[in-house]
């Protein structure tokens, strides 16, 4: 797909946004769109499925609501993407830069996330069940734990502060560890584990 027919499928998908009759909404299923500049383009709510993004530029762009399912992202840059509520079910986004990016409520079940750099990212209700995480910059997966043999998630918040995702709970470590003692009692294995995450990512920084 050359530069001129991205230009106008994201014009017309700006119309579609605005919702002026001449708009339609981008349909990328399956595209190939390998290493193309994607910097700041507005593509919420758009057909990226299966679409190939191998090393694109999407820095800044605003994906938020996207299907990206099964999109291959590998190595691209989504630096302070908007990927609000996008899906990313069983994307590769191997190697991909994602520092900064918002991934609230994003669902990445399944995604290939290895070596990828997650710094500053906003992962607050993201579904990461079946991600990889190996080699991951900037959050880290820890368990099973407990009689659930939960597996905890633990990642940075924009103030450089661990926070806990274990099972439906999601918070600071000093309220994870509270919430640990109220139902474990003190000095648990649990909350060390917890604790230990929290020490880990922070000295990632």
């Amino acid at each position: 797909m050359n530069e001129s027919e991205i230009k106008n499928i994201l014009d017309l998908h700006v119309k579609w946004i605005n919702d002026e009759d001449s708009g339609s909404r981008a349909n990328l299923y399956g595209a190939n769109l390998r290493g193309a500049d994607l910097r700041g383009a507005d593509l919420s709510g758009a057909n990226l499925r299966g679409a190939n993004l191998y090393g694109a530029d999407l820095s800044g762009a605003d994906l938020s609501g996207a299907n990206l399912s099964r999109a291959n992202l590998y190595g691209a840059n989504l630096s302070r993407a908007n990927l609000y509520g996008a899906n990313l079910y069983g994307a590769d986004l191997s190697g991909a830069d994602l520092s900064g990016a918002n991934l609230r409520g994003a669902n990445l079940y399944g995604a290939d996330l290895s070596g990828a750099n997650l710094r500053g990212a906003d992962l607050s209700g993201a579904n990461l069940r079946g991600a990889d995480l190996s080699r991951t910059d900037g959050i880290m997966s820890f368990g099973p734990i407990g009689n659930q043999k939960r597996i905890g998630y633990a990642w940075l918040d924009k103030d450089g502060k661990a926070i806990i995702r274990l099972g439906c709970s999601e918070e600071n470590l000093k309220n994870t560890a509270a919430a640990i003692r109220l139902k474990y009692g003190a000095k648990s294995t649990y909350e060390a584990m917890v604790k230990l995450a929290a020490k880990i990512i922070e000295e990632q920084k």
